[in-house]
C-alpha cells in the first residue's frame, strides 16, 4: 500500500532569524542555520539586503585608502557638509572627496570622532588636537585657533555632546577622566562650568578605561571597558551624582554605541547588550540580544584588532555592525525581540561596508574602500548580492526514521531577473543537490498583497513564482535552501517540503 507523503510546511522561512546556538536537530524551522546577505522585511519574509550605489566620482584625495568615518553637519540656518576621514586627511563632499585638513596639520591616523554642537562641528582623535568647523568659520581649524577657545582641549579619542556642553574622554595619558566645556561653548576648556571628574576609586571591578558616552533618559552613562557607570544631574557637573554601577559589563568599541529610540545598544565582550529603561528602580537590566549566535559572535570579538562601526536605522529597522578583521557585518532586526529575549540576526560577509552615518532625511551613506556610497539597490557598487538561506534539520517528529525526499515548492517573491538555486540535502553531510531556477521563465505573475491596501493601487504588484522540484536521494533528517545571486528586490515566502518516511534505521 503507498504511503502518505508527510509535509513540512515553513511558513516565512528564516523568520526567526539565524540560530547557530541551538541544536539543528531541536530548534523551530523558523530559523536559519545560514542567513547571509538578508534582513527581515516589513512583511516578516527573509529578503536581500540591499546594496550600496557609489557617490563618490573623484576620490583622488582618498589614495588607496578607505572612508573610515562619515558624519553629516547641520546648523540652525539649513546648513550641511559631509566630513569623512581616510587617507590620513579630513575629507568634505560626496561626488567629489575635497580636502579639508587644516595647513600644517599632520595626521596619521583616521579614528576620528566628529559631533555636531551649537552651530559647529567638533573632531576627536586620542594624541591629536581637536579640529571644528562652522559655517562662520568657513574651513576646518584647529580648536586652538577659534575665537572662543581657552585653557587646553583634552586630545581625547570619545566625544560625546550632550546636556549643553562637549564631554571628552580616552586620552593618550589618562584613561579614566571625564572632562566637560563650559556651559554652550564647546571650544571653552577653563572658567565657566568647565570641569572633569576623576574615576580612577569609582569603578566597581577595580581599574578601567573609559570607551565611550553616552546621553539617556537624563542620564550620563560612562562605558568602561568591563563596567558602566551612571550619573544622574549631568545639566550641572559639578554636582552630578552617581546612581548607578554595571560591573561585569562594558563596551569594546566607541562606534558600537547607538540610540534607539528607547534604549541605548552597544557591544559587549558578550555580545551586543542594551540598557533596559528602569533607572527609577536604580537598577539597569541588561540582555543578551545575541544569545542566537553566542558563541559565534564572541569568537569573531575575540579576534577583532580592527575599528568597529555601527549604524541604527529606524527606517530599515536594524541595527548594522560591521567587524574588520572579520570583514562580517551583523544585521539586528530590532522590531522586537524573540521569546528568549533575543534580537532576530542575520550575517552579511562583506568587505565594502567599511563604516556608516544616517543623515536626517533617513538615508545611509557607507565608506568604502572608493569613496561613499548611499544604501540602496541591490548591488553592492556594481557587484551583485549573493542571498544564502538553510533551514535547520527537519526531522518530520520521526528522528530515527528515514525521509524519501520527493518534492521541494518554494514560493519566492521579486527576483524577476535573479537565478536561485534550490538546495536540499540530508543529515550532516553538508553535501547538496540542487535545482536552478531562472526567474525570469516564469513570466509576470502578481503577487497579491505586496502592496498596502488604501495606499497603493493593485496592480501587476510584484513577481512570485511557485516552482515544482523533484527532488533525489534520503536520510534522516533533510536541510533545505536556495542561494540566489540577486540584483533586485528578493524574499522567500515558504517552503513546502514533502517526503515519505522510510523504515527505522
Amino acid at each position: 500500500m503507498s504511503q502518505e507523503l508527510q509535509t513540512v510546511n515553513i511558513v516565512a522561512p528564516g523568520f526567526m532569524g539565524l540560530n547557530t546556538e541551538d541544536s539543528v536537530l531541536s530548534m523551530e524551522a523558523a530559523y536559519a542555520t545560514i542567513a547571509d546577505n538578508c534582513v527581515i522585511d516589513k512583511y516578516g519574509r527573509l529578503a536581500a539586503r540591499k546594496g550600496y550605489e557609489l557617490l563618490t566620482t573623484n576620490a583622488t584625495q582618498l589614495g588607496s585608502s578607505y572612508i573610515q568615518s562619515i558624519h553629516q553637519f547641520r546648523d540652525s540656518s539649513g546648513n550641511q557638509v559631509i566630513f569623512s576621514t581616510g587617507n590620513n586627511k579630513i575629507l568634505s563632499g560626496t561626488t567629489t572627496l575635497t580636502n579639508a585638513t587644516p595647513a600644517s596639520y599632520t595626521i596619521t591616523a583616521n579614528n576620528w570622532k566628529m559631533v555636531n554642537f551649537n552651530n559647529h562641528a567638533y573632531f576627536f582623535q586620542r594624541g591629536y588636537e581637536p579640529l571644528v568647523y562652522s559655517n562662520t568659520l568657513g574651513a576646518v581649524t584647529k580648536i586652538s585657533l577659534h575665537p572662543s577657545y581657552s585653557g587646553t582641549a583634552p586630545q581625547g579619542n570619545e566625544v560625546l555632546a550632550a546636556y549643553g556642553r562637549l564631554w571628552v574622554a580616552d586620552t593618550a595619558s589618562n584613561k579614566s577622566t571625564v572632562y566637560w566645556s563650559d556651559l554652550l561653548v564647546g571650544a571653552a576648556w577653563s572658567g565657566g562650568t568647565s570641569g572633569s571628574i576623576d574615576l580612577t576609586q569609582v569603578w566597581p571591578d577595580g581599574y578601567d578605561e573609559v570607551v565611550a558616552l553616552a546621553a539617556h533618559n537624563n542620564l550620563l552613562i560612562i562605558f568602561g571597558k568591563h563596567s558602566i557607570l551612571v550619573y544622574q544631574g549631568a545639566d550641572a557637573p559639578a554636582t552630578m551624582q552617581l546612581v548607578d554601577t554595571v560591573p561585569g559589563v562594558g563596551c569594546i568599541s566607541r562606534d558600537t554605541v547607538q540610540y534607539i529610540g528607547t534604549d541605548v545598544l552597544f557591544m559587549s565582550y558578550s555580545g551586543l547588550k542594551a540598557f533596559g529603561r528602569t533607572i527609577q528602580e536604580k537598577s539597569l537590566p541588561m540582555n543578551d540580544l545575541s544569545k542566537n549566535i553566542k558563541t559565534d559572535i564572541v569568537s569573531i570579538i575575540q579576534r577583532e584588532i580592527g575599528n568597529m562601526s555601527s549604524v541604527y536605522s529606524p527606517e530599515n529597522s536594524f541595527y548594522l555592525v560591521y567587524f574588520p578583521t572579520s570583514t562580517t557585518i551583523f544585521c539586528f532586526d530590532v522590531k522586537g525581540t524573540l521569546e528568549n529575549g533575543a534580537y532576530r540576526v542575520t550575517r552579511w560577509p562583506v568587505d565594502g561596508f567599511k563604516s556608516f552615518e544616517r543623515l536626517t532625511n533617513g538615508d545611509i551613506y557607507i565608506g568604502t574602500s572608493s569613496g561613499i556610497g548611499k544604501y540602496t539597490g541591490y548591488m553592492d557598487n556594481t557587484a551583485p548580492i549573493v542571498l544564502k538561506y538553510y533551514s535547520p534539520n527537519l526531522t518530520f517528529n520521526a528522528p530515527s526514521r528515514l525521509k524519501i525526499l520527493k518534492k521541494l515548492r518554494p514560493t519566492v517573491v521579486g527576483g524577476s531577473s535573479s537565478s536561485i538555486s534550490f538546495r536540499w540535502g540530508y543529515d550532516f553531510s553538508g553535501a547538496t543537490n540542487s535545482f536552478v531556477v531562472s526567474l525570469a521563465d516564469y513570466g509576470n505573475n502578481a503577487f497579491y498583497g505586496s502592496s498596502q491596501y488604501g495606499i497603493d493601487q493593485y496592480t501587476s504588484g510584484i513577481n512570485y513564482i511557485t516552482p515544482n522540484i523533484n527532488t533525489t536521494s534520503n536520510g534522516t533528517s533533510i536541510v533545505v535552501g536556495m542561494e540566489a545571486t540577486v540584483s533586485d528586490y528578493l524574499s522567500l515566502q515558504e517552503f513546502n517540503v514533502l517526503t515519505l518516511l522510510g523504515k527505522t534505521v
